[in-house]
Protein backbone atom coordinates (compact mmCIF):
# COMPACT_ATOMS: atom_id res chain seq x y z
CA UNK A 1 0.00 0.00 0.00
CA UNK A 2 1.21 3.27 -1.04
CA UNK A 3 -0.24 7.41 -0.90
CA UNK A 4 0.15 8.49 -4.67
CA UNK A 5 1.39 11.61 -5.03
CA UNK A 6 1.66 13.75 -7.77
CA UNK A 7 3.90 16.76 -8.45
CA UNK A 8 3.21 19.28 -11.49
CA UNK A 9 5.14 21.79 -12.80
CA UNK A 10 3.08 25.01 -12.43
CA UNK A 11 3.67 28.71 -12.42
CA UNK A 12 3.82 29.88 -9.19
CA UNK A 13 4.32 33.38 -9.67
CA UNK A 14 1.82 35.88 -8.30
CA UNK A 15 3.12 38.63 -11.41
CA UNK A 16 1.59 38.05 -14.69
CA UNK A 17 4.36 40.12 -16.52
CA UNK A 18 6.94 36.88 -15.60
CA UNK A 19 6.99 33.21 -15.16
CA UNK A 20 8.08 30.95 -11.88
CA UNK A 21 7.70 27.57 -12.16
CA UNK A 22 7.84 24.94 -9.53
CA UNK A 23 6.77 21.26 -8.95
CA UNK A 24 3.71 21.74 -6.60
CA UNK A 25 2.50 18.16 -4.71
CA UNK A 26 -0.74 16.96 -4.24
CA UNK A 27 -1.90 13.80 -2.96
CA UNK A 28 -4.35 12.23 -5.50
CA UNK A 29 -8.06 12.18 -4.72
CA UNK A 30 -9.48 8.90 -5.18
CA UNK A 31 -13.33 8.28 -5.10
CA UNK A 32 -15.32 8.44 -1.91
CA UNK A 33 -16.33 5.10 -0.34
CA UNK A 34 -20.65 5.41 0.23
CA UNK A 35 -21.77 4.09 3.07
CA UNK A 36 -23.43 1.09 1.55
CA UNK A 37 -20.10 -0.30 0.04
CA UNK A 38 -19.04 0.21 3.50
CA UNK A 39 -21.51 -1.78 5.22
CA UNK A 40 -21.03 -4.47 2.62
CA UNK A 41 -17.10 -4.62 2.95
CA UNK A 42 -17.61 -4.73 6.56
CA UNK A 43 -20.16 -7.33 6.07
CA UNK A 44 -17.99 -9.79 4.04
CA UNK A 45 -15.24 -9.62 6.18
CA UNK A 46 -16.87 -10.00 9.59
CA UNK A 47 -19.80 -12.60 8.57
CA UNK A 48 -22.47 -9.97 10.47
CA UNK A 49 -25.62 -9.24 8.48
CA UNK A 50 -25.23 -6.50 6.36
CA UNK A 51 -28.90 -5.35 8.31
CA UNK A 52 -26.83 -5.45 11.32
CA UNK A 53 -24.25 -3.65 10.52
CA UNK A 54 -26.24 -0.81 9.25
CA UNK A 55 -28.19 -0.37 12.37
CA UNK A 56 -25.10 -0.24 14.37
CA UNK A 57 -23.62 2.34 11.81
CA UNK A 58 -26.95 4.60 12.44
CA UNK A 59 -27.14 4.09 16.11
CA UNK A 60 -22.99 4.92 16.18
CA UNK A 61 -24.00 8.20 14.41
CA UNK A 62 -26.58 9.68 16.89
CA UNK A 63 -24.26 8.51 19.93
CA UNK A 64 -21.91 11.00 18.25
CA UNK A 65 -24.22 14.38 17.05
CA UNK A 66 -25.84 13.50 20.91
CA UNK A 67 -22.68 13.74 22.65
CA UNK A 68 -20.19 16.02 20.25
CA UNK A 69 -22.94 18.27 20.45
CA UNK A 70 -22.63 18.77 24.31
CA UNK A 71 -19.20 19.15 24.31
CA UNK A 72 -17.62 15.33 24.74
CA UNK A 73 -14.91 13.89 22.67
CA UNK A 74 -16.52 10.96 21.17
CA UNK A 75 -14.70 7.66 20.56
CA UNK A 76 -15.28 5.76 16.56
CA UNK A 77 -14.59 2.56 17.48
CA UNK A 78 -11.56 1.31 16.19
CA UNK A 79 -10.45 4.85 14.67
CA UNK A 80 -10.07 7.59 17.25
CA UNK A 81 -12.30 10.11 18.71
CA UNK A 82 -14.00 12.83 17.36
CA UNK A 83 -15.02 16.33 18.89
CA UNK A 84 -16.58 19.70 17.93
CA UNK A 85 -13.94 22.76 17.88
CA UNK A 86 -13.70 25.96 17.02
CA UNK A 87 -11.13 28.55 15.64
CA UNK A 88 -11.14 32.50 16.78
CA UNK A 89 -9.80 35.59 17.49
CA UNK A 90 -8.47 37.12 20.97
CA UNK A 91 -8.87 40.37 22.32
CA UNK A 92 -7.55 41.90 25.65
CA UNK A 93 -10.66 43.94 26.14
CA UNK A 94 -13.36 41.67 27.34
CA UNK A 95 -15.84 43.98 25.81
CA UNK A 96 -14.59 43.24 22.57
CA UNK A 97 -15.67 39.30 23.30
CA UNK A 98 -18.12 37.78 21.11
CA UNK A 99 -19.38 35.40 18.24
CA UNK A 100 -17.75 38.21 15.86
CA UNK A 101 -14.24 36.65 16.73
CA UNK A 102 -15.29 33.04 15.61
CA UNK A 103 -13.43 32.59 12.39
CA UNK A 104 -14.71 28.81 11.99
CA UNK A 105 -16.37 25.75 13.45
CA UNK A 106 -14.12 22.52 13.50
CA UNK A 107 -14.72 18.91 13.31
CA UNK A 108 -11.52 17.56 14.90
CA UNK A 109 -10.40 13.53 14.52
CA UNK A 110 -8.07 12.44 16.85
CA UNK A 111 -6.66 9.15 15.36
CA UNK A 112 -5.73 6.35 17.38
CA UNK A 113 -2.34 4.87 17.53
CA UNK A 114 -3.10 2.28 15.18
CA UNK A 115 -4.16 4.55 12.33
CA UNK A 116 -1.18 6.54 13.56
CA UNK A 117 0.89 4.02 13.08
CA UNK A 118 -0.44 2.72 10.22
CA UNK A 119 -0.03 6.45 8.32
CA UNK A 120 3.77 6.43 9.57
CA UNK A 121 4.73 2.84 7.79
CA UNK A 122 2.73 3.55 4.53
CA UNK A 123 5.05 4.71 1.66
CA UNK A 124 4.69 7.85 -0.57
CA UNK A 125 4.68 7.44 -4.41
CA UNK A 126 5.60 10.42 -6.21
CA UNK A 127 5.34 10.95 -10.11
CA UNK A 128 6.71 13.88 -11.42
CA UNK A 129 4.98 16.04 -14.69
CA UNK A 130 6.22 18.59 -16.32
CA UNK A 131 4.60 21.94 -17.55
CA UNK A 132 3.71 20.11 -20.44
CA UNK A 133 1.79 16.97 -18.50
CA UNK A 134 4.72 14.84 -19.41
CA UNK A 135 6.04 12.11 -16.88
CA UNK A 136 9.57 13.12 -15.71
CA UNK A 137 10.17 11.36 -12.76
CA UNK A 138 8.83 8.83 -10.19
CA UNK A 139 10.19 8.91 -6.61
CA UNK A 140 9.44 6.67 -3.36
CA UNK A 141 9.62 8.74 -0.42
CA UNK A 142 12.09 7.89 2.53
CA UNK A 143 10.46 10.53 4.69
CA UNK A 144 10.54 10.26 8.43
CA UNK A 145 6.84 9.32 8.78
CA UNK A 146 5.95 12.51 11.03
CA UNK A 147 2.37 12.63 12.09
CA UNK A 148 0.22 15.73 12.27
CA UNK A 149 -1.11 16.21 15.77
CA UNK A 150 -4.23 18.15 16.06
CA UNK A 151 -4.23 18.27 19.05
CA UNK A 152 -1.76 20.72 18.79
CA UNK A 153 -3.93 23.62 17.20
CA UNK A 154 -6.78 22.95 19.28
CA UNK A 155 -7.38 25.08 22.14
CA UNK A 156 -5.80 27.96 20.92
CA UNK A 157 -6.99 31.98 20.14
CA UNK A 158 -5.26 33.86 18.34
CA UNK A 159 -4.13 37.61 18.20
CA UNK A 160 -2.59 39.85 21.46
CA UNK A 161 -2.43 39.40 24.40
CA UNK A 162 -3.06 42.23 27.62
CA UNK A 163 -0.66 42.38 30.98
CA UNK A 164 -0.11 40.37 33.96
CA UNK A 165 0.65 36.57 33.98
CA UNK A 166 -1.08 33.13 32.85
CA UNK A 167 0.00 29.56 31.82
CA UNK A 168 0.24 31.01 28.33
CA UNK A 169 3.19 31.59 26.05
CA UNK A 170 6.23 33.00 27.98
CA UNK A 171 7.08 36.28 25.50
CA UNK A 172 8.71 38.63 28.40
CA UNK A 173 7.78 42.07 29.32
CA UNK A 174 3.99 42.85 29.18
CA UNK A 175 1.38 41.68 26.91
CA UNK A 176 3.02 39.36 24.70
CA UNK A 177 1.17 37.31 21.95
CA UNK A 178 -1.42 34.97 22.82
CA UNK A 179 -0.68 31.24 22.13
CA UNK A 180 -2.13 29.39 25.34
CA UNK A 181 -5.22 28.21 24.60
CA UNK A 182 -8.21 28.76 27.06
CA UNK A 183 -6.04 30.53 30.09
CA UNK A 184 -5.78 33.61 27.76
CA UNK A 185 -2.45 34.04 26.36
CA UNK A 186 -1.19 37.49 28.74
CA UNK A 187 2.58 37.11 29.01
CA UNK A 188 3.60 36.66 32.43
CA UNK A 189 5.31 40.25 33.08
CA UNK A 190 7.40 38.71 36.00
CA UNK A 191 9.09 35.69 34.02
CA UNK A 192 12.23 36.93 33.43
CA UNK A 193 13.86 38.18 29.96
CA UNK A 194 12.45 35.58 27.53
CA UNK A 195 13.27 36.06 24.01
CA UNK A 196 9.99 36.77 21.77
CA UNK A 197 8.33 34.66 20.14
CA UNK A 198 7.32 35.54 16.10
CA UNK A 199 3.74 35.54 15.43
CA UNK A 200 1.89 32.43 14.53
CA UNK A 201 -0.15 31.52 11.30
CA UNK A 202 -3.01 28.96 12.32
CA UNK A 203 -4.15 27.75 8.73
CA UNK A 204 -7.44 26.27 8.47
CA UNK A 205 -8.57 24.40 5.08
CA UNK A 206 -12.18 23.21 4.30
CA UNK A 207 -12.90 21.63 0.86
CA UNK A 208 -12.07 18.55 -1.56
CA UNK A 209 -9.60 21.30 -3.66
CA UNK A 210 -5.58 21.68 -2.96
CA UNK A 211 -4.05 24.04 -1.01
CA UNK A 212 -0.69 25.30 -0.57
CA UNK A 213 0.72 28.46 1.65
CA UNK A 214 4.59 29.45 1.45
CA UNK A 215 6.92 32.36 2.23
CA UNK A 216 10.66 32.81 1.05
CA UNK A 217 10.19 29.48 -1.08
CA UNK A 218 9.48 27.70 2.09
CA UNK A 219 6.47 25.53 2.43
CA UNK A 220 4.52 26.99 5.55
CA UNK A 221 2.53 24.66 7.96
CA UNK A 222 -0.20 25.66 10.73
CA UNK A 223 1.34 26.67 13.85
CA UNK A 224 4.45 28.58 11.59
CA UNK A 225 6.32 31.41 13.05
CA UNK A 226 6.38 34.29 10.90
CA UNK A 227 7.88 37.79 11.14
CA UNK A 228 5.83 40.33 10.92
CA UNK A 229 5.97 41.66 7.33
CA UNK A 230 6.68 38.30 5.68
CA UNK A 231 4.93 37.79 2.18
CA UNK A 232 3.16 34.65 2.67
CA UNK A 233 2.01 32.96 -0.73
CA UNK A 234 -1.29 30.69 -1.30
CA UNK A 235 -1.68 28.50 -4.22
CA UNK A 236 -5.28 26.64 -4.40
CA UNK A 237 -6.17 24.02 -6.81
CA UNK A 238 -10.23 24.22 -6.09
CA UNK A 239 -12.22 21.12 -6.68
CA UNK A 240 -13.52 20.76 -9.87
CA UNK A 241 -16.27 23.86 -10.99
CA UNK A 242 -15.54 25.74 -7.55
CA UNK A 243 -14.25 29.20 -7.35
CA UNK A 244 -11.92 28.81 -3.77
CA UNK A 245 -11.80 31.74 -1.07
CA UNK A 246 -9.67 32.57 1.59
CA UNK A 247 -9.31 34.48 4.33
CA UNK A 248 -7.10 36.54 6.89
CA UNK A 249 -8.16 36.90 10.29
CA UNK A 250 -12.07 37.20 8.88
CA UNK A 251 -10.79 39.73 5.93
CA UNK A 252 -10.71 38.32 2.42
CA UNK A 253 -7.51 37.54 0.58
CA UNK A 254 -8.04 38.30 -3.14
CA UNK A 255 -6.99 35.02 -5.13
CA UNK A 256 -6.28 35.38 -9.01
CA UNK A 257 -7.14 32.13 -11.48
CA UNK A 258 -4.28 31.38 -14.08
CA UNK A 259 -4.98 28.21 -16.01
CA UNK A 260 -6.82 26.55 -12.98
CA UNK A 261 -4.85 27.78 -10.13
CA UNK A 262 -5.89 30.47 -7.69
CA UNK A 263 -3.11 32.41 -6.51
CA UNK A 264 -2.65 35.22 -3.93
CA UNK A 265 -0.05 36.93 -1.29
CA UNK A 266 -0.45 38.98 2.05
CA UNK A 267 1.28 40.26 4.67
CA UNK A 268 1.95 38.81 7.87
CA UNK A 269 0.55 40.90 10.61
CA UNK A 270 2.32 41.73 13.97
CA UNK A 271 -0.18 39.58 16.35
CA UNK A 272 -0.80 35.49 15.71
CA UNK A 273 -3.10 35.35 12.73
CA UNK A 274 -5.54 32.46 11.55
CA UNK A 275 -5.59 32.01 7.78
CA UNK A 276 -9.01 30.20 6.30
CA UNK A 277 -8.86 28.39 2.86
CA UNK A 278 -12.05 26.91 1.19
CA UNK A 279 -10.73 24.95 -1.44
CA UNK A 280 -14.21 24.45 -2.87
CA UNK A 281 -16.83 21.20 -3.13
CA UNK A 282 -18.66 19.72 0.00
CA UNK A 283 -17.18 20.72 3.60
CA UNK A 284 -14.51 18.64 4.68
CA UNK A 285 -10.99 18.26 5.89
CA UNK A 286 -9.44 19.41 2.70
CA UNK A 287 -7.55 15.94 2.01
CA UNK A 288 -5.26 16.91 -0.77
CA UNK A 289 -3.66 19.58 1.42
CA UNK A 290 0.28 18.91 1.71
CA UNK A 291 0.91 21.38 4.22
Amino acid sequence: MAIKVKAVERNVSFDKTKEKWAYVMQAELYNKLSQSKVINEASLRSGITRGSINAAWDAIGEVIKAWATEGHAVAIPGLGSMRFGLRASSVADVNKVGTSLITSRRVIFVPNTEIKDELAKTSINITCYDRNGELVKRVTSSDSGDIEDPEEEDNGSTGNGGNGSSSGSETGGNGGSNTGGNNGGNSGGNTGSVTPSAPKLTISRSGNGTSSVSANGNAVNSGSELEAGTEVSISVTPAEGTVPTASLNGSSVALTENDGVYTGTFQMPSGNATLAINSGGATGGGSGDMN
